[in-house]
């Protein structure tokens, strides 16, 4: 946005900025300080409101009138569900109840609120609008005669940006049929009176990659070459020649949109910001990167990318703090005594995050220097079986290039998980201080990020949204549900900005294809089914759905008792990248695993000797240990056996020297 003051000497500049696309506009509750900016401009002596022409369906309100108040819910849930149609169509309000806008709402003749005009784009020097005086004012009735009024306008002032809305025939669409192009094309296929296609081309109109049209049901010629027999339908046609019919579990506006948003190569234009954008790479990862790309399962949860973020985490992140004190301190205390409770993870992972825990309570220090913490995340000591892996291994939440995704994904990743078990293990956290407290995950993730997410902004922005709403949280449940809404209103906040993965786009979560019973649609808008949610939430970040492909395994000093291998022999452990069976599930229980799961899979790394080793009440000294305190025993007993003797003969010496007969 152009400084202010700038705008003002250049009211040409403010047109072009604001209206050169702009088409119609519903009510909806703007942020005050957007408002404010759009005021200074209607005020302005020298550029008067019939100039200004982003609010191009100008609802005047007033913030004293009740029926105003409750009807601005409605409002605001329109302006969620068609915020992708900026382009074609603004969103604005004026409160006439202010007095800075008392000389604005009477010379646009406001009366009675609300009142909603519509400002056609490009329209004459003075406009006051067209007034819709319709009794229906629902949300899904104004978003169709949004549309409706879009399509009046004609070639002349059609907005650029906006695709046409208008039914295609079958004579455009069956050349298409079997011909290779550089994107999709999607045809929505209904009835005359449905809207379902015009919407759907309107929530895409912001995305590339993907064309979509609309045919008319009375077709018939057309209908019959694509086997469609039921409307609405979509059927799509894929870059390579390949067209099918689009398989999708409801019928909906939201269900068509969210799965052409999905489809590999579609992904949201680039931010208007103009700032330059760095090149996608060939394919998913594109050649000349360090790893290959990780086929994986998005209904999946990958213990790879859980492990990874607790590697960056704990030798990255923190590592830049050189010493733990006051509200730092006990931030990561709890923080560790969180994940080693809750992770369901792998036996030396937990092992580790156990033996971090029982350090840092058995410590009485005020203040503990980082290293010492290193010392034991590396595990300095030897300790057997304890091990976290150094590798960063991304699968479900690898990106299409360097710096997408990675590790903000995989922290979302490991709160889900923690939240869920949490939900599902109430007795986990027992004899932490934390075990009455239904909200302990949340807390500690909300302290987490303020004091030490690298991102500070983000820090700041999630601050924002747990005092808004977190007090709110009294069960497990719901902490569960509060970390899925704010997630998704990330997600919101920052599609279509360069952070978006254009191969990953942040859309509403989860998806239709994942959980199709989680969406529901109400007079007209799209709800969540909040219990269906839950159910999905609990199962999704589940411990029997994460999965261990592409994991790094590793142990330096095995154990023999896990392993199941003869005292006389010595054990090849390798540190390996290695491909578990999805068969072999990650417990939270703390399951042993072997060191290589399942047969045929190829190592990479250096094959490492090491010594068998045997657990010795549960504190994992190895053999060698073993053998060197019966080493020490036996030498202390032919010691003390000298020494027994040695004194022995001494003592009879003495008793001779200095025995004298008595009288």
């Amino acid at each position: 946005m152009p400084n202010i003051s700038t705008l003002r000497k250049n009211p040409k500049k403010i047109r072009k900025l604001y209206c050169q696309e702009a088409m119609a506009a519903a009510l909806v509750e703007v942020k005050e300080k957007r408002w404010d900016h759009c005021r200074l401009l209607l005020n302005h002596p020298s550029w008067t409101p019939r100039h200004v022409f982003c609010l191009l369906c100008q609802p005047f309100y007033s913030s004293w009138c009740g029926h105003c108040i409750q009807y601005s819910p409605t409002w605001k849930a329109l302006a969620g569900d068609v915020k992708d149609w900026e382009q074609a169509i603004r969103i604005g309000v004026l409160d006439c109840a202010q007095e800075n806008n008392f000389d604005i709402c009477k010379e646009f003749g406001v009366h009675f609120y609300p009142t909603f005009r519509y400002f056609k784009a490009r329209g004459p020097t003075f406009d006051v609008g067209k007034t819709y005086k319709g009794a229906d004012r629902e949300l899904q009735t104004v978003r169709q005669l949004m549309v409706n009024f879009l399509q009046n306008h004609t070639r002349q002032d059609w907005p650029v940006s906006c695709p046409p809305l208008e039914p295609s025939s079958s004579a455009d669409i069956l050349p298409l049929m079997g011909q290779k192009s550089n994107q999709y094309t999607a045809v929505i296929v209904e009835n005359e009176d449905s809207y379902v296609g015009r919407e759907v081309i309107l929530d895409l109109m912001m995305y590339q990659g993907l064309t979509v049209k609309r045919v008319l049901s009375s077709d018939k010629s057309l209908t019959e070459k694509l086997g469609i027999n039921s409307f609405p339908s979509a059927y799509l046609l894929h870059p390579n020649g390949t067209h099918a019919i689009l398989d999708v579990r409801k019928r909906l506006r939201f269900f068509f949109s969210s799965f052409l948003k999905l489809l590999l190569g579609v992904h949201r234009k680039l931010s208007t910001t103009g700032a330059p954008q760095e090149p996608l790479l060939d394919g998913p990862r594109g050649p000349g990167t360090a790893e290959a790309w990780k086929d994986f399962e998005k209904s999946k949860v990958y213990m790879a990318d859980l492990e990874s973020g607790l590697h960056y985490l704990l030798r990255v992140e923190l590592a830049t703090h050189q010493t733990l004190e006051g509200e730092e301190l006990k931030t990561f205390k709890d923080f560790v005594t969180v994940v080693a409770k809750l992770f369901p993870g792998r036996q030396s992972v937990v092992k580790l995050l156990e033996t971090l825990l029982e350090w840092l309570v058995s410590l009485p220090l005020e203040k503990i220097p980082f290293d010492a913490i290193l010392d034991l995340v590396n595990n300095k000591m030897r300790i057997s079986g304890m091990f976290l892996s150094d590798q960063l291994q991304w699968v479900g939440c690898q990106g299409s290039r360097v710096g997408l995704r990675g590790y903000p994904c995989s922290l979302w990743t490991l709160f889900h998980v923690l939240t869920v078990q949490a939900a599902s293990r109430p007795d986990a956290l027992a004899n932490t201080s934390l075990e009455e407290n239904p909200k302990a995950v949340l807390q500690t993730m909300r302290r987490y990020i303020v004091n030490f997410f690298g991102c500070q902004e983000c820090g700041k922005h999630f601050e924002e949204m747990a005092v808004e709403s977190l007090p709110q949280v009294k069960s497990v449940d719901q902490a569960v549900l509060w970390l899925w809404r704010k997630h998704n209103q990330v997600n919101g906040r920052l599609a279509g900005t360069m952070s978006e993965d254009p191969h990953f786009p942040k859309t509403q979560w989860p998806s239709p294809d994942l959980c199709p019973t989680c969406h529901e649609e109400q007079d007209g808008i799209h709800v969540w089914n909040e219990d269906k949610v839950l159910m999905f939430l609990k199962q999704h970040y589940g411990a029997a759905n994460i999965s261990p492909k592409h994991m790094y395994s590793s142990q330096p000093e095995p154990n023999q008792e896990a392993l199941g291998a003869p005292d006389n022999k010595p054990i090849k452990a390798t540190q390996e990248k290695t491909v578990a069976p999805e068969s072999s599930l990650l417990h939270a229980n703390h399951v042993k695993q072997s060191d290589v799961e399942g047969a045929g899979q190829a190592g990479t790394g250096a094959h490492k000797e090491t010594r068998p080793g045997v657990s010795f009440l549960g504190l994992g000294f190895s053999s060698v240990d073993m053998s060197l305190c019966v080493v020490l025993y036996a030498f202390s007993c032919v010691f003390l056996m000298v020494m027994f003797f040695f004194f022995r003969v001494r003592s009879k010496r003495w008793k001779i020297r200095y025995n004298r007969p008595h009288v």
